[in-house]
């Protein structure tokens, strides 16, 4: 079985709607296309005009921005008295972008300029007091800054007293501390009343030189959509408009660097998009400024020499091949860390290592939240015991909220609700690691379940045609608030299944339907191709692409999810349950009566609690799916009660909290430990004292308890209400033979049997039962 990763949420899935249909007859779109539309929000023939067609009207008045025209006429002051003015940027795509866009425009307006990329290691984000001081003493008499600016407090402060003004032009998240800047151009400042607050760092940037020249600035909208695009910043309004040109400048550019930039990212510029500046350019550009100095991309974006735009071009292009190799490198062994046994188990991942490039964390971050679901740190451990690095998260998880309250445990931390940079004593780790997954009970992680992708529509195999795939190409350029629309297949049958890549990476097959056919391919999923051969039912969730090679043009679906059909038996073993888990109709079997006891009052209606406790069962219903849930003591009594029960499926959770063979059963000097304190101590409140009984014999608290007991069927104690004593003179006893040791070497097998064994062998196994009837 394949499961799906995601829940799809259908809005549309047989018909449009009477109101589609209504907007489809008045404004001239197909059907699918006026669906796709009024699920987005656009139900009326106006908003679904402007969409479809934007223009250079759309584009707001740049001097309503927060300060505009005060930082504006600052910056024209510094023009006309020759004053030096250096632009302060970021060293990523959209800082550099940024940077150029700002270097051009003073450049053209006559102003004496230069610019700064910080370096990501030395200086850090945003405006460096030292870097600033520098720049001051070396002749700057205006600082610009551009992607950055509104954290810079103490740099910004000290600009001030050495008498330099900074002009501050960012779209970041404001902090409640605002700078004592000159001029501060921020697309949500506090109070103003600019119509849109999506825009990028670049996009910024575009429109301060939309307000210097008095005019939009057509040749840099190229320069802003690759900043804008990078950024992941909303593609709708403004910036829908921005990209939507920039692309068209884009693919007839005549920038040297972009040229040659584009060349070696292997596009086409007349087949140039928006996935190519995503996935080609943008990363290049990127990949400068976390691997060392940023600088020349700026030189790259700027220069009108052909031979130096190649050299750049390939100096880029070789610092992007060496940021993939470490990439590559780092989450092979970040990945094996997420999975061995002192993480596999846990909500949230810290993965540490040595020697591990600060520059490329984020994007190995990135890949195990793929790869596990799961909120991941990841950090480089340096020689001298401090932990770098940044943290992805899922959107059920607000990783920064659940950072923010354990600032002690760290000594720099930044971020927002997806993403975060941190800096933590190494030996804080462990403290950092149970603190987030104390805060992801606290979020109700478990509970929520995957996340939602929405379902423009169920399609026939059939009704995937170039003609619709041009029809959709209105809607583009897409990217965040502005998805490409996925749409479903049922599929009659899967063929051609086969794992492609040097490594059988990624995933090749076809969707067929009757007569008709759509190749498809789903990266990164080469390892399901056994599965999906063998699956009787396929259910494929993608979007649709124009699959060009050696200038043929065919479509192709991009898989993002599927699933198949599910089987007689799913294994899904946990040591968590949540409530998703209870929510089929069916028969719930526990084997444990406390477990029964909490949780028979969550199963939904049409579902039934019952308890194996060694006497006979009913068989079930005909089709009804049994749901082991929790794990039994002995693997006889599971034999038992699925031989009784005769279900037509299985869901077997097996729950245990903590794996007893993990922890094993106590050692000769443990036992020997707790005997000694017994001897000589009375009156042990281990009703209220035992994590500090726990701590003081260094035993693990569960252990403990189970040490307690034996020695309590041994006669070596006694307890009353909590009060434990120690016996005098107790008799010899072989603690062996005392109930609570023989069960847990019963469910030490059991869980040998049952949890650590394969999948397949727990599946065949159960397969094996349920064939009994």
């Amino acid at each position: 079985m394949i499961a799906a990763q995601y829940r799809w949420q259908n809005k549309h899935v047989d018909q449009p709607t009477a109101e589609a249909q209504a907007l489809a007859q008045a404004t001239s779109v197909s059907p699918i296309i006026a669906q796709i539309l009024t699920n987005r929000g656009m139900t009326t023939p106006e908003a679904v005009q402007s969409f479809l067609t934007p223009g250079p009207e759309q584009l707001h008045d740049a001097n309503q921005l927060h300060d505009m025209q005060k930082g504006t006429a600052r910056i024209e002051q510094a023009i006309s008295e020759e004053q030096q003015i250096t632009i302060y940027g970021d060293y990523d795509a959209d800082g550099v972008t940024s940077t150029a866009i700002m270097y051009e425009t003073l450049t053209t307006l006559g102003a004496k300029v230069n610019y700064y990329i910080p370096n990501r290691f030395t200086d850090g984000y945003g405006p460096n007091v030292a870097a600033f001081e520098k720049l001051i003493a070396a002749g700057t008499q205006l600082l610009v800054t551009v992607d950055n600016g509104v954290s810079g407090n103490a740099a910004i402060a000290v600009a001030n007293a050495k008498g330099v003004d900074v002009v501050v032009t960012d779209h970041h998240e404001l902090p409640q501390e605002l700078p004592n800047a000159y001029a501060i151009i921020h697309p949500r400042y506090p109070g103003a009343e600019y119509p849109f607050g999506g825009l990028s760092g670049a996009g910024v940037a575009f429109k301060v030189a939309q307000a210097l020249r008095e005019e939009i600035p057509q040749d840099l909208l190229d320069l802003a959509a690759i900043g804008t695009v990078a950024d992941l910043v909303p593609l709708v309004d403004e910036n829908r408009v921005l990209v939507y040109f920039g692309l068209k400048l884009l693919q007839q550019d005549e920038r040297p660097g972009l040229r040659a930039l584009i060349k070696a990212a292997g596009v086409h510029p007349e087949e140039l998009t928006e996935q190519s500046i995503g996935f080609g350019l943008a990363p290049r550009l990127n990949a400068l400024g976390r691997l060392g100095d940023a600088g020349p991309a700026v030189d790259l974006l700027t220069t009108l020499d052909d031979d130096l735009a190649t050299q750049l071009a390939q100096k880029t292009e070789q610092e992007n091949r060496r940021r993939q190799d470490l990439v590559a490198q780092i989450s092979e062994s970040a990945l094996a860390q997420a999975t061995d046994a002192d993480h596999r188990d846990r909500q949230t991942l810290i993965i540490s290592g040595h020697d591990w490039h600060e520059g490329v964390l984020g994007i190995v971050a990135s890949r195990i939240v793929e790869q596990t679901g799961k909120p991941t740190l990841v950090l480089n451990v340096s020689a001298d015991g401090h932990a770098k690095g940044s943290g992805r998260s899922v959107e059920a998880f607000n990783l920064f909220q659940a950072l923010d309250g354990h600032r002690d445990l760290m000594t720099a931390f930044g971020g927002h609700h997806m993403a975060v940079g941190l800096t933590a004593p190494a030996d804080q780790l462990g403290a950092l690691a149970d603190a987030l997954d104390q805060e992801a009970e606290t979020q109700h992680l478990a509970d929520q379940g995957p996340s939602e992708l929405p379902v423009a529509a169920t399609l026939a195999v059939g009704d995937a045609t170039m003609d619709l795939y041009h029809e959709l190409a209105q809607l583009a350029p897409f990217g965040t608030d502005n998805a490409q629309p996925l749409f479903a297949f049922e599929p009659e049958s899967v063929t051609q299944v086969k794992a492609i890549g040097k490594t059988g990476d990624h995933l090749k097959f076809q969707l067929q339907a009757g007569k008709a056919r759509l190749n498809a391919i789903q990266f990164g999923a080469g390892k399901t191709a056994t599965a999906l051969q063998a699956a009787s039912q396929v259910a494929v969730l993608g979007t649709l692409e124009d699959n060009v090679w050696q200038g043929r043009h065919s479509l192709q679906l991009m898989v993002k999810d599927l699933r198949t059909t599910e089987p007689a038996v799913v294994v899904e073993r946990t040591n968590r349950l949540h409530q998703a888990m209870f929510t089929a109709a069916g028969t719930y079997l526990f084997f444990h009566q406390n477990i029964y006891q909490q949780l028979a009052h969550y199963l939904p209606a049409g579902a039934t609690a019952v308890l194996f406790d060694g006497q006979s069962l009913s068989p079930v219903a005909p089709e009804t799916t049994v749901f082991l849930v929790d794990c039994p003591d002995l693997t006889s009594d599971l034999t038992t009660a699925v031989t009784q029960l005769q279900p037509a499926q299985i869901t077997a959770y097996l729950y245990e909290k903590e794996s007893l063979s993990r922890l094993g059963l106590p050692t000769r000097p443990q036992y020997a430990k707790l005997f000694k304190f017994v001897a000589t101590h009375q009156h042990v409140d281990v009703g209220h004292q035992l994590t500090q009984l726990s701590t003081f014999l260094q035993i693990p608290r569960t252990q403990l308890i189970f040490m307690i007991q034996v020695f309590f069927e041994c006669g070596f104690v006694t307890i009353a209400h909590g009060i434990m004593d120690g016996v005098a003179q107790p008799g010899h006893k072989d603690l062996t033979a005392a109930p609570s040791y023989q069960l847990r070497q019963q469910q030490i097998q059991t869980e040998a049997d049952l949890l650590a064994c394969p999948s397949a062998e727990l599946t065949q196994r159960l397969q094996g039962l349920m064939d009994r009837k």
